[in-house]
């Protein structure tokens, strides 16, 4: 039996993609070692979003593939006291990528995200470079190190490097790309339905955007496919057949998505809501700049691809090897997606209509997508000649020197023009070399031209991710990776929790902001962009304090809170690595316990509404008077005694000046109370006498300060406190509150005596056994986000109704237990849309089993050439190098 061979357009995609995905990891990798950045370093990497939210939820990946966390798939029991989980997956660690974070150890979960980003980096080089040879045959070495200038674009540096779900786009658009390949020769019509499905699963955010660039390119192949020898209608009949099938895999695939997908829309319109930004765009001399290694700019988009690849994109219209039209299509595609950026119309077309809360150009990598494929096109065709080389060059210096002479002067680094001319030079000559060595036959001249080109791409794009890298994490909040603080807090939280039946907060002192996913127990804190508008608001009503415009929950410290939500055993850590006056040397965390109700109890309803103090509120909820509210009396820093208007206290400073920033409060509580403070829109340092300050960071409309305890009242009850402002704001009249730990327990008694004498707690859901002829409502102590169903159990299911912003089940002395559970909106209709998809692909694949049956039984002819007669042509005439 004869060994099996392997055709040698296959050959060819092996070899390019194993050689554009190792230059990738190693050439990403050498960056971040030049940086001294984690793992390979000091530096942490952890900034921004990736500390505070992608890393923590591939850490509560870790601990659902390993059985570990509170909840599943469908509900969240660890943030949020309680929140929908699913469309968080879809959203940040629904690619299967982030499986691989199961086989690393729980405290390596940064280890662990590195390892998938740079696994989804290399996977997009590979799969461009499969892309490139399936445009065209040519030099597998060329598709490779041009799979390598895609993976490592400027997007992907800048960008995408610490926000990981986006990079599943870099490999969509690739992907995407062969789908429509697929489409235009009728082949595997199953498998781009999958791998529609894959890309939109994986991230559905950028892979719309793939979708729209992968649309362009099929059109763009379309318009330059040769018609020669056809006539007119039949060519457009073609081509609109092939639209048709590329339409019919995108519709299915995206449709399979959809149970997942449909969970994230809804989601997004129920979360609280976000920055509205005005888009503005960037100058087209700072678009240049941003084409050169060593940039940085977090609102320009980050359109470098390393120089050889830009020489060959801008050779590509001179190039008289490659057809006219496809020289004149490409070269106006890729103007026309540039100019796509900078107008608000499409601007929104490529942002799902909506300008983002960030980077307002995240869709930069299809450009830098489309600028590798004619850099291909210039080079598979026939390797350009020195006259065409040079019109390359000359184009790219005059870019440069328009870039130096107009750009902004911040976005370039001191190597990005030395680089740049550096880089020109060397692909100048490596390519003229390779001409050389071609036309005379000679392996050694060819093997030097291709290690000069590779060490061009390398060492720019290397250089650059190292720049980046030092400039992110100095401008960007950071985050430590794991380490003592982290295991500290986990074990002491392992020690300490009994959930369900009572909760663990992680504390106050958070290390990031989704420290319940990190660390463990389940708390206040939550940080997402789906985080639920009712969970905000009432928080924000019981005196919470948040950043990131809402959207980033921080823990309450508080014992009235920690009643009402069922928080019996609260970590206290040293201040967190990002506090300002954080001591050099902290220590282990301790624990306090407080004896709360169980999750479930049974209330009267409410008197009213929320009102605007969060005192008042907090005793609404619990149903008691707890505290005592006091008379606060202001002086400015020159003593003079300050009145109130409308606004409250407005209060002066700044960092400089501390005499003149400190002011005098006074106020009087029951002796022996504890003294709360209450200044959500301040950044102030207020200062009990005989206490530790406490900050307040506050300002409107990014940050929000939680209410905190000031100390124990002094004897006599008359207290002094300082106010130290560091920016203007105000302090409201109502601010001082003094809590009665008595009352509070006497309190907490009550609402023990009637609650729930058993609880069960599922993955999505909870029920509970009421003590017989209970009134009123039973209490859930859980948000009350869409989703929830509840019964009794003598009655009939429906939407779970709200109580103050908590969950609960109208009772009527009946009842002798409630159920409710949990499924997040839009799952349904995703489900029903997914079956749907699913019979369409049933019916695909059985079409596809029938006519495959009966060309067989009609004799079919051989098996045509991979790609269609003209790609079979164009083989002949221009084959593998």
């Amino acid at each position: 039996m004869a060994p099996k061979t392997f055709p040698p357009g296959a050959v060819a995609r092996l070899r390019a993609a194993l050689l554009a995905a190792c230059v990738t990891a190693v050439t990403f990798c050498a960056g971040d070692a030049i940086a001294r950045q984690y793992p390979f370093g000091f530096r942490t990497r952890d900034v921004n979003d990736l500390g505070n939210q992608f890393v923590p939820f591939h850490a509560h990946l870790w601990d659902l593939l390993h059985g570990k966390a509170d909840g599943g798939l469908l509900l969240n029991w660890q943030s949020g006291y309680g929140t929908s989980f699913l469309p968080d997956l879809g959203t940040y660690v629904s690619s299967p990528f982030a499986l691989l974070v199961g086989l690393f150890p729980r405290d390596q979960i940064d280890l662990a995200v590195y390892v998938v980003t740079v696994s989804k980096t290399a996977a997009a080089a590979a799969a461009m470079a499969c892309l490139l040879l399936a445009l065209r045959p040519g030099r597998w070495w060329a598709a490779g190190l041009l799979g390598t200038s895609y993976a490592l674009c400027g997007w992907t540096l800048m960008q995408a490097s610490y926000n990981p779900m986006w990079l599943d786009g870099l490999i969509a658009f690739p992907m995407l790309c062969l789908v429509g390949e697929w489409a235009r020769h009728s082949r595997r019509p199953i498998v781009s339905v999958v791998v529609v499905a894959l890309c939109w699963t994986a991230n559905f955010y950028t892979a719309y955007m793939a979708t729209i660039g992968a649309t362009l390119v099929l059109v763009a192949r379309l318009i330059t496919d040769s018609g020669s020898g056809v006539d007119l209608g039949s060519a457009l009949r073609d081509k609109l057949f092939v639209i048709g099938r590329a339409a019919m895999s995108v519709v299915l695939g995206v449709g399979l998505t959809a149970p997942l997908l449909l969970t994230i829309v809804k989601g997004t319109s129920l979360a609280y809501p976000g920055l509205v930004r005005n888009f503005q765009p960037t100058p087209w001399s700072d678009m240049l700049v941003r084409l050169l290694p060593g940039t940085y700019g977090f609102s320009t988009p980050s359109l470098y691809v390393d120089t050889a690849a830009l020489l060959l994109a801008f050779v590509l219209p001179f190039h008289p090897a490659v057809p006219r039209r496809t020289r004149t299509v490409w070269t106006a595609m890729v103007l026309a997606v540039a100019a796509s950026f900078q107008w608000k119309p499409t601007h929104l077309v490529w942002h799902a209509f909506a300008t983002p809360n960030g980077s307002p150009y995240r869709q930069t990598f299809v450009l830098s997508g489309m600028l590798v494929i004619a850099a291909w096109l210039a080079i598979a065709h026939e390797l350009p000649r020195p006259r065409q080389v040079a019109y390359g060059a000359g184009v790219m210096a005059a870019m440069v020197a328009t870039a130096a002479v107009s750009a902004d002067r911040g976005l370039a680094g001191p190597g990005a023009y030395p680089g740049v001319i550096a880089g020109l030079a060397a692909a100048v000559g490596a390519l003229l070399l390779l001409l050389r060595a071609e036309r005379l036959r000679r392996t050694l001249p060819a093997a030097i031209a291709i290690g000069v080109l590779l060490a061009t791409q390398g060492g720019q794009s290397a250089f650059s991710n190292a720049w980046i890298d030092r400039k992110r994490v100095a401008a960007f909040d950071k985050y430590p990776v794991w380490g003592q603080r982290q295991t500290w807090q986990r074990d002491t939280i392992e020690a300490a929790d009994g959930w369900p039946a009572y909760r663990t907060d992680p504390g106050r002192e958070q290390t990031v902001g989704n420290d319940p996913l990190s660390v463990g127990g389940q708390g206040a804190q939550y940080y997402s962009s789906l985080t639920p508008d009712v969970w905000t608001r009432t928080l924000s009503s019981l005196g919470g304090g948040w950043t990131s415009r809402g959207r980033s929950l921080q823990s309450l410290d508080n014992p009235v809170t920690d009643v009402l939500f069922s928080v019996g055993a609260r970590l206290h850590s040293p201040p967190g690595p990002n506090r300002r006056n954080a001591p050099q040397q902290a220590g282990p965390p301790t624990v306090t316990r407080q004896q709360v109700p169980p999750l479930v109890t049974v209330r009267r309803a409410p008197a009213g509404g929320y009102g605007t103090s969060p005192y008042a509120n907090q005793e609404m909820l619990l149903g008691s008077r707890v505290y005592t509210m006091s008379t606060m009396r202001m002086w400015d820093p020159q003593g003079r005694p300050m009145r109130a208007d409308a606004g409250g206290f407005h209060i002066t400073g700044n960092r400089g000046d501390w005499k003149g920033s400190t002011y005098r409060l006074e106020s009087s509580c029951p002796v022996g109370s504890d003294v709360y403070f209450w200044a959500p829109y301040a950044m102030v340092d207020v200062h009990l006498a005989g206490q530790q300050p406490v900050t307040y960071i506050g300002r409107w409309p990014t940050h929000r300060a939680p209410m905190q305890r000031l100390g124990k009242a002094p004897r006599g009850g008359k207290f002094t406190a300082w106010v130290r402002v560091f920016e203007p704001g105000w302090l409201d009249p109502g601010g001082v509150g003094c809590l009665d730990r008595g009352r509070l327990a006497a309190a907490e008694r009550r609402i023990a005596a009637g609650a729930a004498t058993q609880v069960h707690v599922t993955d999505d859901g909870i029920s509970a056994r009421l003590p017989a002829g209970s009134r009123g409502f039973a209490v859930i102590a859980t948000p009350a986000i869409t989703g929830w169903t509840c019964r009794t159990d003598h009655g009939a299911s429906g939407p779970a109704q709200e109580y103050l912003g908590l969950l609960a089940v109208p009772l009527d002395g009946r009842a002798a237990g409630v159920s409710c559970s949990f499924t997040p909106p839009g799952l349904h209709a995703g489900e029903a849309v997914g079956g749907a998809s699913l019979l369409g692909v049933a019916a695909l694949a059985a079409y596809g089993w029938w006519r495959t049956r009966r060309r067989e039984a009609g004799g079919a002819p051989g098996a045509p050439v991979e790609g269609g007669p003209a790609v079979a042509e164009l083989a002949a005439r221009n084959p593998a190098g």
